[in-house]
């Protein structure tokens, strides 16, 4: 059976063609998902592959590094020719294998083999916190590149992006594959050639900008047979063309990359060319906000601001008074003063982004990191400019916006792997039609989980962790605080340096320092505050002193928006094996709470509630994801006669 080939027109940029679902394959797929099959059955077809892996595996041991270089070759001619068929992929997977012991001195053990076989089956992988799964994609990427397909590795940032592609060079040279990885600061040029290499490492934005940049470039020829059929008359120059086409993606953090991050389109844009900013627009919009009444004039319902019919009367009346075109009009006005209640009153400092140089930088709220070159649409950007007394940038003008949704689902092969992914299965099935496979633990996990500790206010949570902090740090161990913003992490360790307590933070303010950072918070006393940031992708290495100990102890100081998030920071601790705890402290003023209305926000104990407000707002957000997923597809049926749909 062929698992994969090399699309044959790999020359045209390919990426698979999108049609949206019919009336009767929609609820045909929904009901497919929640008739999910037990991952313990799609299991064994794996497991019976691993034989024949460690039988190659044996027979390559014993080979010379020229005979295996021999080998090699012999393999990917093969694999050219025929594609990455299953007899192939247990001869690619046992190469690997063998070169990366020799290399790195790592084996993959059977468990990163189930992982990667799932992977190269077009699944999502759930594998435990700690199972390696930066060794885990060298297997599906190798046997794919090898077969002379183009790789796409795909993670959250670009700390871990640029780490994994120099963790796993010498593999990928060593098999005769060439491997990159994109960053942010790279120059086109630069991005042009490490798109060129086999295997390449970069994050999900990158890539969708980039993307975004050549379908700009491409223009009218954006279909991969018209791009062809414009090379052959010699209107199309690739040599401008970032990108190879989608062909093999291997998605880290699948859960973050593809869900988490999926409620919001990305947005390419451009200045607006000498459209003058009206300055004095959105400071009349942000005074009137500031004016107006919570619960009289407006309300907050589940994260978002709405008029009420006072609001909208007292609006009316005081645009009379107002001079400019900005106010003329319903629906302009309407929209200006949303805008500035959302500036005022939804998004906060330290929270939701940082005043940084002067400028405003937005915080990403799912891994909590800075993105520098980020900013909000439609004159939001500018109005929180002026409330923090910072200079106005420029407005922007859209080119083209496009949802992770319909991106991803554009390779000719998909997987991912993740650590939580069990939660979603039935929405990853339903948007990119990708089964997840759980994958047992190399060892038993020996991770305890202590009683829930209730606070009644923020300053009795971090009263509370602070005489824990130093109950622990007494037994030797180490210990992460995670909070939920960067706001809170300042206020925690605020409070520990008036304790005396000494520690390191990691969040949006210090990004980069975050290798140091994580290599210290597994020595003996050490104390790390920190973020989301620490919840995917650190490995906190620990003393053996510490793992005499107890090992870490992590202390997650009130629940995220999606219990998945818990999950990946908890799995900081007891990793393959070691030892480790956690436990949650949280409080009455947790922002989670703010999820639930009237009897709810009171009945039942308060970690009760909070995991009541924490499943309602996964739903939430899963039907906000549904929500641009289907205008979406509208959108590029009203718009796909011009071509411009994105």
């Amino acid at each position: 059976m062929v698992l994969m080939k090399l699309p044959a027109d790999v020359l045209s940029r390919p990426e698979r063609a999108l049609l949206p679902p019919g009336s009767l394959e929609r609820p045909w797929h929904w009901l497919r998902s929640k008739l999910h099959r037990p991952a313990t059955l799609r299991r064994l077809g794996l497991r019976a592959q691993l034989p024949g892996i460690h039988r190659h595996a044996t027979r390559l041991a014993a080979l010379s590094p020229q005979a295996l270089d021999e080998e090699r070759d012999a393999l990917r001619l093969r694999l050219s020719r025929h594609g990455v068929t299953s007899r192939l992929a247990r001869h690619a997977f046992a190469l690997v294998r063998e070169v990366s012991r020799r290399e790195l001195g790592m084996a993959h053990h059977d468990v990163q083999l189930l992982g990667g076989l799932a992977m190269l089956g077009g699944r999502i992988a759930e594998m435990h916190t700690g199972e390696g799964k930066t060794l885990t994609a060298t297997l599906p990427a190798a046997a794919a590149a090898l077969a002379g397909i183009p790789v796409h590795v795909i993670t959250v940032n670009d700390y871990l992006a640029a780490r994994d592609a120099e963790l796993m060079a010498p593999v990928y040279r060593a098999l005769g594959l060439s491997v990159a990885s994109i960053v942010h600061e790279m120059p086109p040029h630069e991005r042009r050639a490490a798109y060129a290499a086999d295997v390449v490492y970069c994050t999900n934005k990158e890539l969708v900008f980039d993307y975004l940049r050549d379908t700009q470039l491409l223009g009218r020829h954006r279909h991969p047979l018209q791009a062809h059929a414009a090379r052959l008359l010699g209107e199309l120059h690739d040599e401008r063309l970032l990108l190879r086409g989608l062909h093999f993606a291997i998605v880290d953090e699948a859960d973050s990359v593809m869900l988490d991050e999926a409620r919001t389109p990305l947005i390419l844009s451009a200045p607006a060319g000498n459209e003058a900013l009206d300055i004095a627009l959105l400071d009349e919009a942000l005074a009137l906000a500031g004016e107006f009444e919570e619960n009289a004039d407006f309300v907050r319902e589940k994260g978002q601001i709405h008029l009420t019919e006072c609001g909208r009367q007292r609006l009316t009346e005081k645009a009379q008074a107002l001079s400019g075109s900005g106010w003329v009009g319903r629906s302009r006005r309407e929209w200006l003063i949303q805008q500035a209640l959302v500036a005022r009153h939804r998004f906060q400092r330290d929270h939701h982004y940082l005043v940084r140089d002067g400028k405003v930088q937005i915080i990403d709220e799912h891994t909590g990191r800075v993105m520098a070159d980020r900013s909000w649409e439609k004159g939001l950007q500018q109005m929180i400019e002026r409330l923090e007394d910072c200079e106005p940038s420029h407005p922007n003008v859209t080119l083209a916006r496009l949802t992770y949704q319909r991106f991803f689902r554009r390779y000719h092969h998909l997987s991912g792997m993740t650590g939580t992914a069990r939660e979603v299965r039935g929405e990853f099935w339903r948007t990119y039609r990708l089964r997840v496979v759980a994958i047992p633990p190399h060892r038993p996990s020996k991770r305890l989980y202590w009683p829930t500790v209730s606070a009644a206010r923020k300053q009795d949570k971090w009263e509370w962790i602070v005489a824990r902090v130093r109950e622990l740090g007494g037994q030797g161990r180490a210990v992460l605080i995670a909070t939920v913003n960067l706001e809170d992490s300042e206020a925690l360790s605020q409070r520990l340096a008036e304790a005396g307590i000494e520690h390191a933070m990691l969040n949006a303010r210090q990004d980069a320092e975050e290798a140091e950072t994580v290599a210290r918070a597994g020595r003996k006393g050490a104390v790390t505050v920190a973020t989301s940031m620490a919840g995917r992708g650190t490995d906190v290495s620990l003393d053996a002193e510490v793992k005499v100990a107890g090992g870490l102890h992590v202390i997650i100081a009130g629940h995220h928006d999606a219990s998945r998030v818990d999950r990946q920071i908890a799995g900081r601790c007891a990793r393959q094996g070691d030892p480790g705890s956690v436990e949650f402290v949280v409080c009455e003023e947790d922002e989670l709470l703010d999820e639930l209305e009237g009897w709810q926000r009171h009945l039942g104990l308060l970690p009760v509630r909070l995991r009541r407000a924490q499943r309602q707002r996964e739903a939430r957000h899963a039907r906000e994801r549904a929500r641009l997923l289907d205008a979406d597809w509208r959108e590029d049926g009203q718009l796909g006669f011009s071509g411009k749909s994105e």
